[in-house]
């Protein structure tokens, strides 16, 4: 049976809201659409620090376009979100994608890369004394919320930190991130990241 993850979401939230805490949330982005209409919702309920961890986006310079394009999108929200940056580390990825080259998209080679993200997340929210990680990733269609979801929990109870449980694409999330790519007129890649998601779409 599959768990409703926006449920669990508006459960922290509610609990939080009715013991007025508002905890630190180190939130993994992949790029400044997805993180649009994630930000909007969990805006009023954390405070967000940003963590752009992503060594799987290729070539280098689709990397840095996107990440200037988060860094701009926070700029222009000016809701004082904090942007915290990280090393490319693409050899992490190739390191983990090793022997998994040829899987189909949105398989094992995708479920590793989510548990590279969200792993970077977890260990820097622990080392900083955040109350939570999450990530941005759940809001897309194409990103399956029950292994994500799965692994936050795994890394969760590993490193002893709380996971935001979440599947950001339900209450039309994922509509309301376009809406506000056109708004701000966001750069929308059509490919996920790495070199393997951009031969998928060809």
């Amino acid at each position: 049976m599959k768990t409703n993850y926006n449920i669990e979401l508006e459960k922290i939230m509610k609990d939080n809201l009715e013991k007025k805490l508002r905890p630190t949330l180190l939130l993994h982005t992949c790029c400044a659409p997805c993180s649009s209409s994630v930000i909007e919702r969990l805006y009023e309920y954390f405070d967000i620090t940003v963590f752009y961890y992503n060594p799987n986006i290729e070539p280098y310079e689709e990397y840095i376009k996107r990440k200037e394009e988060q860094k701009r999108f926070l700029s222009e929200l000016n809701k004082n979100i904090k942007f915290m940056d990280c090393d490319y580390e693409n050899e992490e990825f190739k390191r983990i994608s090793k022997g998994l080259e040829d899987l189909p998209e949105g398989g094992h080679r995708c479920h590793e890369c989510y548990k590279l993200r969200l792993l970077k997340t977890a260990q820097k929210a622990k080392e900083q004394s955040f109350n939570y990680f999450g990530t941005t990733l759940t809001v897309s269609p194409y990103k399956n919320s029950q292994i994500l979801n799965a692994l936050g929990h795994e890394i969760s109870e590993k490193l002893n930190i709380k996971y935001l449980y979440s599947d950001f694409k339900k209450k039309e999330g994922y509509k309301r991130s376009i809406e506000l790519s056109k708004e701000y007129n966001l750069y929308r890649q059509d490919y996920c990241g790495c070199s393997y998601s951009k031969e998928y779409i060809k």
